[in-house]
Formats: structure tokens, C-alpha cells, sequence
């Protein structure tokens, strides 16, 4: 059902992109359309990974409820936008209008793409490499799924409109005027030259200049398209550590001992867990025992185990909320408890000092 709704939602965007294409320009090739779908779908996977990548580098996560950090900045994300919107709008008057345009606009696209070229490396670089090992049981490679293929494509899309633009030599000296006399003369000067791509990278500097001023006016910093890729965590730029993660319900065994019929689940003692107060039994002990060891011998298949353990046992762990579930789940946990018993046993020289330290207070 799910697989259904999603072919015809894009089938819809297909349909949508392809017609209003054909609006725009009568006479676009296939190629174009494959590409400019391509780049609609690419965009629409960058938003759907930030949906699920969206916590700033100071925010506290649960991963076992698939979080993780946010590969821009909030603060600086103002800046990263507006070239992302301009270097669109550059690439669609580039690719309808080309060498037509007049030669100031001309310049002023060209410089702008070049601009975004330059972001979209930045970007892929940034979202290339992230390293997750701080957050535990989040391993996971959706940002290759969701984040790659936008920046990918926009450099694909941009490189080409560059090459297409400066081959290009032959320029007509547009006829357009302005009603001010002071573009009207900029737009002569630009249309006089052979070259009007060289003249949109001279253009680049004090373009930049003009437009940081202006965000700047907008609560954006001077070098706020540095710290858009700094002010972050876990990603190849971030210069920023997050806050320790968060409790994810702690072991879950724990639920069974608290919610359990005394006589069957045996709770022990009260205990200690990440500062919590917890009813401990000896299962969870032997559990807990057996986790300790395998950490000790192999720290690399602690964290596979644990990982698993906590996606799939958190949500179990949400429907032991009765005194009958939890004695069933605690009786077919009885087979690993003398599994884990005996392999304490088997390989720790003193197994029950092991066992009997857990969660003391």
C-alpha cells in the first residue's frame, strides 16, 4: 500500500515537472527532462533526509528513535538559501535564454553559478562523511541515500551550463537598453566585450561582498557561509561535539522486573541506572553481566548487539505494559538467562562478583 502511494505521488511530480517544461521550452530534448526530473527528485530526497537530520549540534538526542544532527547550521542557514535560490534562478535563465540574455543579467547569472558550483562541492564534501560513532547505536549510511544525489546533480547541472556558456564565443551585442542611464551604460560596456563569462568571475567578489552586506542586515555573520558547515556536529566541516544522548528507557529487561508478578519475575533489590532508581532481578543482573563481559572481549560486537538490541527491544519494551506480558516475556527469556549464565561462568574467573555488582546503589 505504502509502495503504491509513493509510485503514484511520483508519478504526479513526473507528470507536473514534465508539463510545465514543455510550457517553458516547446523544443526540450528528453535529455533535459530526464535531468530536470532527476534534479526535482534529488531536491525532494535532501528535504525527506533533514526531516529525519534536523537536531541542531546542541539539542540532546534519543538515536533509537532514528535521530540524528542537522548537517547545516540553523543560524547561518539564511545565507546557504538565498544562494540556493539564486543559483536555481540562474540556472533556469542560462538554460532557456543562454547567450539571448542581456549581457548584465548574463554576467550577473554567471557569476552566481559559479557561486553555487562552489557551494554544491562544499556541500557534497560536508555531507560525504559522517561519522556516527558518537551516537552510539545510530550507524547507519541514509545520509549517502538522501544528501549525495542533490549536490551531485546540481554540480552535474552547473559544470555543464559553465562549459556550454564559455565555449560559446560567438556573443551578439544585445540591443536591449535600460531606462537608467547608469545600467544602460553598464549593459553597453558588458555587450562591447568578447568575453562576458570572464567578466562574470571578475564579478564574483564584489558580488559577494554587496550581498554579505545585506545579509548581514538579516542577523547573518560576516563568514557565515563558513560556519553554515562548522557550527555542526558529526559531519566532515563540524567543528561543534553534542550533548551526551539521551536514555532510551534504559535496559528493558527492567520492565519486566517492575511490571511482573513478584512471585514469578523475583525482584532482588532497588538499583541504579543512569541516575534512575530501578527494580533489579537476577535475570537482568545475568543480562546485564553477560553485556559487561562482551564489551570487555569485543568492544566492536558490544556495539552491533546493543545497536539491535535497543532498535528492536524499544519497541517491544513499549507493549510489556502488563502484569501478564511481562511474566511471558520473562519466562522465554529463561533459556538466555542460563545461556548467559553459563557462559559467564565458562569464561569469567569470578562470575557471580560480576553478576552481583549490576546496578548497585
Amino acid at each position: 500500500m505504502i509502495f503504491l502511494f509513493a509510485s503514484l505521488i511520483a508519478i504526479a511530480i513526473i507528470t507536473t515537472v514534465v508539463v510545465v517544461l514543455k510550457r517553458i521550452k516547446k523544443d526540450i530534448s528528453i535529455v533535459e527532462l530526464i535531468l530536470a526530473i532527476g534534479y526535482v527528485f534529488s531536491f525532494l530526497l535532501l528535504f525527506f533526509g533533514l526531516t529525519m537530520h534536523d537536531n541542531e549540534y546542541y539539542t540532546a538526542i534519543d538515536p533509537v528513535d532514528v535521530e540524528c544532527y542537522i548537517p547545516f547550521g540553523d543560524k547561518h542557514i539564511l545565507s546557504l538559501l538565498f544562494y540556493f535560490i539564486a543559483f536555481n534562478i540562474s540556472v533556469v535563465l542560462i538554460w532557456l535564454k543562454g547567450n539571448k540574455l542581456p549581457p548584465l543579467a548574463q554576467v550577473l547569472s554567471f557569476s552566481f553559478l559559479i557561486i553555487g558550483t562552489i557551494i554544491s562541492l562544499f556541500v557534497l564534501l560536508q555531507v560525504s562523511e559522517h561519522n556516527t560513532e558518537s551516537i552510539d547505536m545510530y550507524d547507519k549510511t541514509d545520509h549517502i541515500l538522501f544528501f549525495i544525489m542533490a549536490p551531485v546533480v546540481s554540480l552535474f547541472v552547473s559544470v555543464s551550463l559553465i562549459i556550454q556558456t564559455v565555449t560559446n564565443t560567438m556573443i551578439v551585442a544585445n540591443q536591449k537598453t535600460y531606462s537608467n542611464q547608469y545600467l544602460n551604460k553598464l549593459n553597453q560596456f558588458f555587450a562591447q566585450k568578447s568575453n562576458l563569462p570572464l567578466w562574470g568571475i571578475i564579478m564574483i567578489i564584489p558580488l559577494l561582498l554587496v550581498i554579505t552586506i545585506i545579509l548581514i542586515l538579516f542577523g547573518q555573520d560576516s563568514n557565515s557561509l563558513i560556519k553554515v558547515f562548522t557550527q555542526t556536529t558529526t559531519w566532515r566541516f563540524s567543528q561543534q561535539m553534542h550533548p551526551p544522548i539521551l536514555d532510551h528507557k534504559g535496559h528493558y529487561l527492567c520492565t519486566v522486573a517492575a511490571s511482573g508478578n513478584p512471585a514469578i519475575v523475583k525482584p532482588l533489590r532497588l538499583g541504579k541506572r543512569n541516575g534512575n532508581t530501578i527494580i533489579v532481578n537476577r535475570q537482568l543482573q545475568i543480562a546485564n553481566a553477560f553485556e559487561e563481559m562482551i564489551q570487555d572481549f569485543s568492544p566492536k560486537l558490544h556495539r552491533f548487539i546493543r545497536r539491535n538490541y535497543d532498535h528492536y527491544g524499544y519497541n517491544l519494551s513499549l507493549k510489556i505494559n502488563t502484569n501478564l506480558r511481562s511474566n511471558f516475556t520473562y519466562l522465554i527469556m529463561k533459556p538466555l538467562e542460563w545461556m548467559f549464565l553459563f557462559c559467564l561462568y565458562l569464561f569469567c574467573e569470578k562470575p557471580e562478583e560480576r553478576i552481583g555488582r549490576q546496578y548497585k546503589i
